[in-house]
């Protein structure tokens, strides 16, 4: 396949998850606006509440990353059935995880105090968590057929089904925040609320397209779904946990990075909460385009194509670094008008967290292009099985050099917010660098001599 046939594949898989992905994040962006114009204060906790949820949610990413691959090969190497082993056992992992979160969601409160947040913070994000935290059991299998569909190239599906729960969490935040439409005035419990409703929908959404559509149904993934397939959930469960523990280690550096904002009070958390949704908006990008090019990577293994592997690694970088730099012009030049959408023009605070955001922001511009690397090369490596190095080097990277930056940078050097963004750039660049070393130095030069991709 030459060069322009792999961007037009990548496009055609990769544009509806990159618009699920935005949807998904209209979600919290929509939490976020509501609260902030609502009150700073619970933007606050929900900052703290929805890091608490997303590291765990993550986490339980990676067993249901690990059926996208695994479907996109079978399905290559003309497997079926091993599309519906897989798949099913992916399932029974999300759900077992999903369980496993609920004790940490009722005793937030705790968790949180024990981290040093004030007490008014912690009670009001642990009213959150009790709540939303019941959402990650639909969250979590639904990201498994989200898996099994994108795998198989079913991506439209992906992007309607998000749109609709961002619809159903629009309209529930409006009524339940502020109390609109006679329902009840809960604050940021009514965020919550929402939230749970949305997951509810887009699994049922998508439990019923899965089940129901024709060219689907011959794989019966939920038929016989009781029944245990230990060696398809062995292979799921060692792929998908060096994944999960890889977001743990990105996304609990940035929980981290919000903890420590937090010390410096709730006006820089609530910017630092800001940025951090402006940021996740342009990653969420390259984050589709990286899931198309694990499904992309996984059929040439399945087809035995290293060379349209390497093609099409090239192709996906390329629009990936294209798009970065295009945020990092936007990042540059608009700050206080992005920053601007997430507060009440009328709170006397607006001017203290716009004066922080627009320096966080102008440090979150710096790591745009090695964010984009290292979650492209992540597609690239999981799309070869290639799994349990890019965790190693990913907590080398984010809790060996990063963490240690943004301390040292925010606290006995002086400088703030600023200093904590700087040392998530840090802990970005060095990720970035070792993974893409692994897959063109290590990884691809293997499977291009062996014509087969690393287990």
């Amino acid at each position: 396949m030459t060069y322009r046939g792999h961007l037009r594949a990548l496009m055609k898989l990769g544009l509806p998850l990159i618009g699920g992905n935005l949807a998904q994040f209209a979600i919290s962006f929509t939490d976020a606006v509501m609260l902030g114009w609502y009150d700073v204060g619970a933007l606050a906790a929900q900052v703290l509440a929805g890091m608490v949820l997303f590291v765990l949610f993550l986490f339980g990413t990676g067993l249901a990353n690990a059926v996208m691959p695994l479907v996109a090969e079978a399905e290559a190497a003309g497997d079926p059935m091993r599309v519906r082993r897989v798949t099913r056992m992916g399932l029974w992992a999300a759900a077992a995880f999903s369980l496993m979160c609920l004790p940490v969601f009722l005793m937030a409160r705790p968790l949180l105090l024990a981290l040093g947040q004030e007490e008014v913070l912690a009670g009001l994000a642990a009213d959150y968590l009790r709540i939303a935290g019941f959402g990650v059991i639909f969250a979590l299998i639904g990201a498994v057929l989200k898996s099994f569909l994108s795998g198989l190239e079913h991506t439209g599906v992906v992007l309607w089904s998000t749109l609709l729960a961002a619809v159903v969490n629009a309209v529930a935040n409006y009524a339940l925040i502020f109390g609109h439409w006679g329902a009840p005035e809960m604050g940021i419990r009514g965020a919550a609320v929402a939230a749970l409703a949305a997951n509810a929908v887009q699994f049922l959404a998508l439990w019923a397209y899965a089940g129901l559509r024709r060219p689907l149904r011959g794989y019966a993934i939920f038929g016989r779904l009781w029944r245990a397939d230990w060696p398809a959930l062995g292979l799921v469960v060692r792929l998908g946990l060096p994944i999960g523990l890889t977001a743990l280690a990105e996304v609990g550096f940035f929980a981290a990075s919000s903890v420590m904002m937090g010390w410096l009070g709730p006006l820089p958390l609530a910017a630092h909460g800001i940025v951090l949704q402006i940021s996740s908006a342009t990653f969420l990008v390259h984050m589709g385009l990286s899931s198309a090019t694990t499904v992309r990577a996984g059929r040439a293994v399945g087809r035995r194509d290293p060379e349209g592997l390497r093609r099409g690694g090239l192709v996906a970088i390329a629009v990936s670094g294209v798009f970065a730099a295009l945020s990092v012009v936007l990042f540059l030049s608009l700050p206080a008008e992005l920053i601007g959408l997430f507060l009440d023009p009328a709170d006397p605070r607006r001017a203290e967290v716009l004066a922080v955001g627009i320096g966080l922001m102008a440090a979150a511009a710096l790591f745009q292009v090695m964010d984009a690397a290292q979650v492209m090369a992540l597609g690239l490596l999981r799309g070869v099985r290639d799994t349990r190095a890019p965790m190693l080097m990913a907590a080398l990277a984010y809790w060996g050099i990063g963490m240690p930056a943004s301390a040292i940078l925010g606290f006995p050097a002086g400088l703030g917010g600023v200093g904590i963004w700087l040392g998530l750039t840090i802990g970005l660049a060095v990720a970035a660098v070792l993974l893409m070393w692994r897959f063109w130095a290590r990884v691809l030069p293997r499977t291009l001599t062996e014509d087969r991709a690393p287990h």
